[in-house]
């Protein structure tokens, strides 16, 4: 779950994409992660994935530099663009 991912976020492993849901069980949203991994990892590239409804809880708070959205549901190629985009930027 969201707990050791995290874990693994705050390791020193080599990390190039964090990519997370934003709504996770266990208390802890993905925007809530992808901070928390930021403050040891500030230059991490995060692709959230929304759905439709999940989408406010992002754009309240404004996407950073190399933070992007996938709305669900989307094809794999798409998937694999913005991944291409984000390691790339």
């Amino acid at each position: 779950g969201p707990v050791r991912g995290l874990r693994v976020l705050q390791s020193d492993a080599r990390i190039d994409l964090l990519i997370t849901d934003v709504g996770l069980p266990g208390g802890l949203n993905g925007r809530q992660m992808a901070d928390a991994a930021r403050l040891g990892r500030p230059n991490l590239k995060v692709l959230f994935i929304t759905g439709f409804a999940e989408n406010a809880l992002l754009h309240n708070g404004q996407l950073e530099p190399g933070m992007a959205v996938l709305t669900k549901p989307f094809a794999m190629d798409t998937l694999a663009a913005r991944i291409r985009e984000l390691i790339k930027g």
